[in-house]
Protein backbone atom coordinates (compact mmCIF):
# COMPACT_ATOMS: atom_id res chain seq x y z
CA UNK A 1 0.00 0.00 0.00
CA UNK A 2 1.94 3.18 -0.81
CA UNK A 3 0.38 7.09 0.39
CA UNK A 4 -1.99 7.41 -2.83
CA UNK A 5 -3.48 3.78 -1.74
CA UNK A 6 -3.97 5.16 2.03
CA UNK A 7 -5.40 8.06 0.78
CA UNK A 8 -8.13 6.54 -0.74
CA UNK A 9 -9.18 3.54 1.71
CA UNK A 10 -8.94 6.79 4.71
CA UNK A 11 -11.61 8.67 2.27
CA UNK A 12 -13.46 5.97 1.60
CA UNK A 13 -14.43 5.07 5.33
CA UNK A 14 -17.15 6.56 7.20
CA UNK A 15 -15.35 9.74 9.42
CA UNK A 16 -16.65 8.38 12.62
CA UNK A 17 -14.63 5.09 11.98
CA UNK A 18 -11.79 6.00 13.89
CA UNK A 19 -10.53 2.73 14.43
CA UNK A 20 -10.08 1.38 11.35
CA UNK A 21 -8.48 4.67 10.26
CA UNK A 22 -5.46 4.42 13.12
CA UNK A 23 -5.82 0.56 11.94
CA UNK A 24 -4.88 1.65 8.38
CA UNK A 25 -1.92 4.23 9.49
CA UNK A 26 -0.19 1.35 11.60
CA UNK A 27 -0.52 -1.07 8.96
CA UNK A 28 1.21 1.31 6.45
CA UNK A 29 3.40 2.70 9.35
CA UNK A 30 4.66 -0.91 9.70
CA UNK A 31 5.71 -1.24 5.68
CA UNK A 32 6.88 2.21 4.91
CA UNK A 33 9.09 2.42 2.27
CA UNK A 34 11.90 5.28 1.41
CA UNK A 35 9.32 6.08 -1.23
CA UNK A 36 6.77 6.82 1.07
CA UNK A 37 8.43 9.11 3.30
CA UNK A 38 9.45 10.67 -0.26
CA UNK A 39 5.61 11.04 -0.75
CA UNK A 40 4.61 11.70 2.76
CA UNK A 41 7.69 14.63 2.33
CA UNK A 42 5.98 16.28 -0.38
CA UNK A 43 2.45 15.14 0.14
CA UNK A 44 -0.24 18.61 -0.17
CA UNK A 45 -1.73 18.39 3.07
CA UNK A 46 1.69 18.22 4.97
CA UNK A 47 2.01 21.61 6.80
CA UNK A 48 4.21 24.07 4.65
CA UNK A 49 7.43 26.12 6.26
CA UNK A 50 5.40 29.11 7.44
CA UNK A 51 2.95 26.96 9.25
CA UNK A 52 5.23 25.06 11.10
CA UNK A 53 7.19 28.42 11.99
CA UNK A 54 3.62 30.03 13.50
CA UNK A 55 2.67 27.00 15.43
CA UNK A 56 6.59 26.77 16.85
CA UNK A 57 7.86 30.24 17.19
CA UNK A 58 5.62 33.10 19.49
CA UNK A 59 4.71 36.63 17.43
CA UNK A 60 6.83 35.87 14.34
CA UNK A 61 7.56 38.76 12.77
CA UNK A 62 8.10 38.66 8.90
CA UNK A 63 11.08 40.44 6.94
CA UNK A 64 11.58 40.68 3.82
CA UNK A 65 13.93 41.76 0.79
CA UNK A 66 17.58 41.31 -0.05
CA UNK A 67 18.30 44.90 -0.29
CA UNK A 68 19.97 44.37 -3.43
CA UNK A 69 17.42 43.22 -6.06
CA UNK A 70 13.90 42.70 -4.39
CA UNK A 71 12.00 40.08 -2.56
CA UNK A 72 11.18 36.61 -2.45
CA UNK A 73 8.60 34.86 -0.74
CA UNK A 74 10.16 31.47 -1.48
CA UNK A 75 12.53 31.74 1.43
CA UNK A 76 10.80 33.54 4.50
CA UNK A 77 12.34 34.87 7.87
CA UNK A 78 12.39 37.42 10.82
CA UNK A 79 12.48 37.46 14.47
CA UNK A 80 10.05 36.28 16.94
CA UNK A 81 10.37 34.30 20.48
CA UNK A 82 11.26 30.66 21.88
CA UNK A 83 10.41 29.81 24.93
CA UNK A 84 10.65 33.41 26.48
CA UNK A 85 14.36 33.66 24.23
CA UNK A 86 14.28 36.12 20.99
CA UNK A 87 15.43 33.81 17.62
CA UNK A 88 15.42 34.53 14.34
CA UNK A 89 14.40 31.97 12.11
CA UNK A 90 14.68 31.38 8.24
CA UNK A 91 12.60 29.08 5.90
CA UNK A 92 11.83 27.71 2.76
CA UNK A 93 7.99 27.82 2.32
CA UNK A 94 6.45 26.03 -1.18
CA UNK A 95 3.34 27.88 -0.44
CA UNK A 96 -0.12 27.15 0.86
CA UNK A 97 -2.44 26.82 -2.24
CA UNK A 98 -2.01 26.83 -5.73
CA UNK A 99 -1.90 30.82 -6.29
CA UNK A 100 0.64 31.05 -3.25
CA UNK A 101 2.49 28.02 -4.71
CA UNK A 102 3.29 29.35 -8.07
CA UNK A 103 4.38 33.17 -6.71
CA UNK A 104 6.71 31.43 -4.31
CA UNK A 105 8.12 29.20 -7.17
CA UNK A 106 7.13 25.81 -5.35
CA UNK A 107 9.66 26.30 -2.77
CA UNK A 108 12.42 26.74 -4.93
CA UNK A 109 14.19 30.00 -4.13
CA UNK A 110 16.43 32.54 -6.33
CA UNK A 111 19.22 34.62 -5.41
CA UNK A 112 17.23 37.14 -3.75
CA UNK A 113 15.76 34.55 -1.30
CA UNK A 114 19.64 33.60 -0.04
CA UNK A 115 20.71 37.19 0.00
CA UNK A 116 18.06 37.68 2.39
CA UNK A 117 18.33 34.88 3.98
CA UNK A 118 22.47 35.88 4.50
CA UNK A 119 20.60 39.69 5.72
CA UNK A 120 18.70 38.08 8.57
CA UNK A 121 21.60 35.90 9.59
CA UNK A 122 24.12 38.20 9.90
CA UNK A 123 21.60 40.33 12.02
CA UNK A 124 20.74 37.64 14.17
CA UNK A 125 25.27 37.41 15.29
CA UNK A 126 25.40 41.19 15.60
CA UNK A 127 22.63 40.75 18.05
CA UNK A 128 23.10 37.32 19.99
CA UNK A 129 20.37 35.43 18.48
CA UNK A 130 20.05 32.16 18.18
CA UNK A 131 19.04 30.75 14.37
CA UNK A 132 16.65 28.24 13.91
CA UNK A 133 16.22 27.34 9.98
CA UNK A 134 13.33 25.41 8.23
CA UNK A 135 13.98 23.33 5.04
CA UNK A 136 11.49 22.37 2.75
CA UNK A 137 12.56 22.51 -0.83
CA UNK A 138 13.28 20.55 -3.96
CA UNK A 139 16.28 22.69 -4.58
CA UNK A 140 17.33 26.20 -5.43
CA UNK A 141 15.70 27.82 -8.98
CA UNK A 142 17.66 26.76 -12.01
CA UNK A 143 16.58 28.95 -14.21
CA UNK A 144 17.94 31.57 -16.72
CA UNK A 145 17.12 34.74 -14.57
CA UNK A 146 18.11 33.31 -11.23
CA UNK A 147 21.49 32.57 -13.06
CA UNK A 148 21.86 35.76 -14.44
CA UNK A 149 21.53 37.45 -10.89
CA UNK A 150 24.01 34.89 -8.99
CA UNK A 151 22.57 31.98 -8.17
CA UNK A 152 25.65 30.07 -7.18
CA UNK A 153 27.35 32.80 -5.60
CA UNK A 154 24.64 33.33 -3.30
CA UNK A 155 24.15 29.67 -2.39
CA UNK A 156 28.23 29.45 -1.85
CA UNK A 157 28.18 32.87 -0.30
CA UNK A 158 25.03 31.53 2.54
CA UNK A 159 26.98 27.99 2.83
CA UNK A 160 30.72 30.45 3.36
CA UNK A 161 28.22 33.15 5.92
CA UNK A 162 26.48 30.26 8.28
CA UNK A 163 29.73 28.59 8.86
CA UNK A 164 31.20 31.08 10.52
CA UNK A 165 28.05 32.35 12.26
CA UNK A 166 29.22 33.05 16.23
CA UNK A 167 25.69 32.09 17.70
CA UNK A 168 23.75 28.94 17.61
CA UNK A 169 22.37 27.72 14.64
CA UNK A 170 19.67 24.52 14.21
CA UNK A 171 18.63 23.57 11.29
CA UNK A 172 15.17 21.55 11.06
CA UNK A 173 14.45 19.59 7.91
CA UNK A 174 10.73 19.61 8.07
CA UNK A 175 9.25 18.04 4.12
CA UNK A 176 11.67 17.28 1.37
CA UNK A 177 15.72 18.79 1.60
CA UNK A 178 17.23 18.33 -2.04
CA UNK A 179 20.66 19.95 -3.16
CA UNK A 180 22.30 22.97 -2.46
CA UNK A 181 18.96 25.11 -2.32
CA UNK A 182 18.92 22.78 0.96
CA UNK A 183 21.99 23.46 2.21
CA UNK A 184 22.44 26.86 1.82
CA UNK A 185 20.19 27.29 4.79
CA UNK A 186 21.20 23.77 6.48
CA UNK A 187 24.61 24.40 8.02
CA UNK A 188 23.83 24.27 11.45
CA UNK A 189 25.44 22.79 14.86
CA UNK A 190 22.36 20.57 14.85
CA UNK A 191 20.28 19.37 11.94
CA UNK A 192 17.05 17.80 13.15
CA UNK A 193 14.76 16.34 10.74
CA UNK A 194 11.66 15.18 10.95
CA UNK A 195 10.32 11.64 10.63
CA UNK A 196 9.12 11.17 7.60
CA UNK A 197 11.07 13.87 6.38
CA UNK A 198 13.85 13.32 2.98
CA UNK A 199 17.37 14.86 2.62
CA UNK A 200 19.85 14.54 -0.49
CA UNK A 201 21.68 16.01 -2.87
CA UNK A 202 18.88 15.87 -5.78
CA UNK A 203 15.17 14.24 -6.05
CA UNK A 204 14.73 10.88 -6.78
CA UNK A 205 13.44 11.50 -10.38
CA UNK A 206 16.68 13.75 -10.75
CA UNK A 207 18.90 10.71 -9.58
CA UNK A 208 17.06 8.34 -11.87
CA UNK A 209 17.24 10.88 -14.81
CA UNK A 210 21.22 11.48 -14.52
CA UNK A 211 22.43 7.97 -13.52
CA UNK A 212 20.17 5.92 -14.86
CA UNK A 213 18.82 8.02 -18.26
CA UNK A 214 15.22 6.90 -17.06
CA UNK A 215 12.94 9.33 -14.89
CA UNK A 216 10.83 6.95 -14.50
CA UNK A 217 12.81 4.62 -11.84
CA UNK A 218 12.76 7.31 -9.29
CA UNK A 219 11.13 4.46 -7.10
CA UNK A 220 14.24 2.53 -7.25
CA UNK A 221 16.02 5.26 -6.99
CA UNK A 222 14.67 6.49 -3.75
CA UNK A 223 16.31 2.14 -1.90
CA UNK A 224 19.55 3.21 -2.75
CA UNK A 225 19.95 7.58 -2.57
CA UNK A 226 19.98 6.57 1.40
CA UNK A 227 18.01 9.73 1.82
CA UNK A 228 15.22 9.00 4.86
CA UNK A 229 15.65 10.38 8.53
CA UNK A 230 17.07 6.67 9.57
CA UNK A 231 19.41 6.55 6.99
CA UNK A 232 20.87 9.96 7.61
CA UNK A 233 21.06 9.28 11.52
CA UNK A 234 22.81 6.08 10.43
CA UNK A 235 25.69 8.00 8.56
CA UNK A 236 25.82 10.38 11.37
CA UNK A 237 24.16 13.26 8.45
CA UNK A 238 21.77 14.66 11.05
CA UNK A 239 22.11 14.52 14.74
CA UNK A 240 18.26 13.67 15.13
CA UNK A 241 15.12 12.42 14.14
CA UNK A 242 12.20 13.87 15.37
CA UNK A 243 9.28 11.75 15.64
CA UNK A 244 5.68 12.88 14.24
CA UNK A 245 2.13 12.25 13.68
CA UNK A 246 1.83 9.88 11.06
CA UNK A 247 -1.52 11.43 9.40
CA UNK A 248 -3.03 13.16 6.34
CA UNK A 249 -4.65 15.62 8.44
CA UNK A 250 -2.44 19.30 8.49
CA UNK A 251 -4.47 20.38 11.54
CA UNK A 252 -3.87 17.15 13.26
CA UNK A 253 -0.06 17.23 12.61
CA UNK A 254 -0.08 21.04 13.75
CA UNK A 255 -1.28 19.89 16.42
CA UNK A 256 1.11 17.23 17.54
CA UNK A 257 4.30 19.30 17.63
CA UNK A 258 5.89 18.64 21.13
CA UNK A 259 8.47 16.36 20.07
CA UNK A 260 9.91 19.26 17.43
CA UNK A 261 9.54 22.19 20.31
CA UNK A 262 11.08 19.41 22.53
CA UNK A 263 13.91 18.74 20.43
CA UNK A 264 14.20 22.41 19.44
CA UNK A 265 14.27 23.10 23.28
CA UNK A 266 17.09 20.41 24.44
CA UNK A 267 19.77 21.32 21.47
CA UNK A 268 19.17 25.13 22.25
CA UNK A 269 20.08 24.46 25.78
CA UNK A 270 23.28 22.27 24.61
CA UNK A 271 24.35 24.85 22.49
CA UNK A 272 24.35 27.74 24.77
CA UNK A 273 27.07 26.57 27.13
CA UNK A 274 29.00 26.88 24.07
CA UNK A 275 31.43 30.03 23.19
CA UNK A 276 31.51 31.61 19.94
CA UNK A 277 34.55 30.11 19.24
CA UNK A 278 33.27 26.28 20.14
CA UNK A 279 30.09 26.97 17.69
CA UNK A 280 32.52 27.68 15.07
CA UNK A 281 34.71 25.03 15.62
CA UNK A 282 31.70 22.46 16.48
CA UNK A 283 29.87 22.92 12.80
CA UNK A 284 33.18 22.71 11.12
CA UNK A 285 34.02 19.80 12.58
CA UNK A 286 30.71 18.04 11.87
CA UNK A 287 30.61 19.27 8.07
CA UNK A 288 33.96 18.15 7.65
CA UNK A 289 32.77 14.71 8.83
CA UNK A 290 30.14 14.59 6.72
CA UNK A 291 32.55 15.48 3.26
CA UNK A 292 34.86 12.42 4.89
CA UNK A 293 31.66 10.23 4.42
Amino acid sequence: MNVRDLELKIKSLDPKAQGEKQELLEAFRQNIKPKDRVDLARLKQRPKTKEIIEAVIENPLFFHGDRYFGEDPSIVGGIGSFNGRAVTFIGTHKGVGLEESVKNNFGMPGPEGYRKAVRLMKQAEKFGRPIFTFIDTPGAYPGIGAEERGQGNAIANAIMEMSGLKVPVICIITGEGCSGGALAIGVGNRILMMENAVYSVLSPEGFASILWKDASRAQEATEVMKLTAEDLMENGIIHRIVPEKLTLDKEEFLNHLDPLKEAMEEELESLLELSPEELIEDRSEHFNKIGRF
